[in-house]
């Protein structure tokens, strides 16, 4: 391989070339949760139907997800400059379709381009700052990446929507342009070039089948509501591409040596187990914002900017916990950290549960900021189990594996949730609306209930179903933290260092 950046080179060139990574890392991290407080106005522009709304968040992580494993190839066989800026070149264009957008199919679809963009951009740029570095230093700079990835998820939801209430939702895509040309321009000026000195092989195969696997379920869950589930011709096709998908991967894994799902990894127990409670916590921190918004602006009427900046304190508490997690004393066991953040999650998701139209913003900011501790302790800490055992030949793969969980976690979680919600609305309007009969006391308010009068009183049936609905959601989100949190109890205790 070409040398690591020259030792020559001046200590600006250094620190530019951090800042302008971390910044691809928290610009990568913030566009997934941008539009979420200003999916009132992009949705009354477009005309999208509530269940389309969790397509702006699975479109760009689905994406993502589906090309990230293919970042340290594609950098070692173009080089990692080249892909470096073809990413950054292509998440433009993304950003600019999405200010075009006129439909909402075509909003889906430049988040498509946007997320595929952004797959390569967080591991290359750890592996920039990792190269750029040296040894000493990496522990404490991958804390810093990671605080920038979850500073950037946490805090884009307010970022949106101080943007849509006073510059309108197509400034939330125009944010993140400068950066792009700061990042873009500082890589052609100062990173050099570095690729493979041999063609690494990779398995196409198996991410392809795995991919094809996890979309045609991904489309499944987001359109079947819509579509009637299997009562759609769309829908029983997209069921068997996935299941052949994943049936064709489930055979390669077991039949080749070489292949995307290393089985070496599923033979560590702290690995897998890891994994799964990453899993959980993926489906936590996305699905819990893209209901927090559109309850507080939907439901209770907040406006989108209040609304944005509520979400914030959790985002505070999520980066402040990741940060002390980094300078917790090593002989504290890890396993502690994980039963801790798994109890503040749990006891914060049961807070929601109080949830209600008669609520003050108190409750809401005193559960959301719970639960950013609590997840801000579960991150770092599986990460930690999750490597502490595993051989280091293996983290590469490891490490992209261990990255899909949560992504999928998110995207699989959104798609629940909405599915779940709009059922929920639809059987709790029922159960509400029956009871408006003639013999009820509701109905003799003047024998005049038609019109605009019938209207009114079933607008009130729905926001009561609706926060019902959303209150059960919360409680789907409790449930899989705590069908999880056993798992702590096999973790076996990590090797010394």
């Amino acid at each position: 391989m070409s040398p690591a950046f020259p030792s020559a080179a001046a200590a600006t060139g250094h620190r530019t070339i951090i800042v302008a990574a971390l910044m691809a890392t928290y610009m990568e991290a913030v566009n997934i949760s941008l539009p979420n407080a200003a999916l009132p106005h992009i949705q009354g522009t477009l005309s999208m139907a509530d269940d389309e709304v969790g397509w702006v968040f699975t479109a760009y992580l689905a994406a993502g997800a589906a090309v990230m494993p293919m970042a340290r190839w594609l950098a070692g066989r173009y080089g990692r400059k080249t892909i470096y800026q073809v990413s950054l070149a292509i998440f433009a264009l993304g950003l600019m379709l999405d200010t075009l957008a006129t439909t909402s199919i075509q909003l889906v679809f430049a988040r498509i381009v946007q997320g595929a963009a952004s797959g390569p951009l967080a591991a290359l740029s750890l592996a920039i700052l990792l190269d750029v570095l040296p040894p000493a230093r990496h522990p404490r700079i991958s804390l810093a990446w990671s605080a920038c990835l979850v500073l950037g998820i946490s805090s884009g939801a307010s970022i949106g929507g101080w943007l849509s209430e006073y510059h309108g939702w197509h400034s939330i895509f125009y944010f993140s342009l400068p950066m792009t040309g700061f990042i873009f321009l500082t890589v052609e000026l100062l990173l050099p070039e570095k690729r493979a000195e041999q063609s690494p092989s990779f398995d196409f195969f198996g991410l392809a089948t795995f991919s094809l696997g996890m979309i045609g379920l991904q489309m499944v869950l987001d359109r079947g509501e819509r579509l009637e589930w299997f009562a759609s011709t769309e829908i029983r096709i997209e069921a068997i591409i996935s299941a052949l998908g994943f049936y064709l991967f489930i055979v390669h894994v077991m039949t080749r040596d070489v292949h995307f799902l290393n089985k070496a990894l599923l033979k560590d127990r702290n690995f897998v187990l890891s994994a799964i409670m990453f899993f959980a916590v993926g489906f936590i921190l996305l699905p819990t914002l893209a209901l927090t918004s559109p309850m507080l602006e939907g439901l209770l009427n907040y406006p989108v900017d209040t609304a944005g900046y509520m979400t914030l304190a959790r985002g505070v508490t999520l980066v402040s916990a990741v940060v002390l997690m980094g300078f917790a004393p090593a002989g504290i066991d890890n396993r502690l950290f994980i039963v801790g953040g798994a109890v503040v999650v749990i006891y914060a998701n049961s807070l929601m549960l109080g949830y209600s139209p008669l609520m003050d913003k108190r409750l809401v900011i005193a559960a959301t900021l719970l639960q950013g501790t609590g997840l801000g302790m579960l991150l770092p800490s599986l990460s930690k189990a999750a490597f502490s055992t595993l051989d280091s030949k293996f983290r590469p793969e490891g490490t992209a594996i261990f990255s899909l969980s949560r992504v999928y976690g998110s995207t699989i979680g959104i798609a629940i949730v909405q599915i779940f919600f709009y059922n929920n609305t639809q059987a709790m309007h029922l159960a509400l609306a029956k009871n408006l009969v003639p013999y009820r006391a509701a109905a003799h308010i003047g024998g005049s209930i038609a019109g605009p009068g019938l209207a009114m009183l079933n607008e009130m049936v729905t926001q009561q179903a609706a926060v019902v609905a959303v209150i059960d959601q919360f409680k789907i989100l409790m449930f899989a933290m705590l069908i999880v949190s056993p798992l702590v109890l096999f973790l076996r205790k990590p090797r010394p260092a």
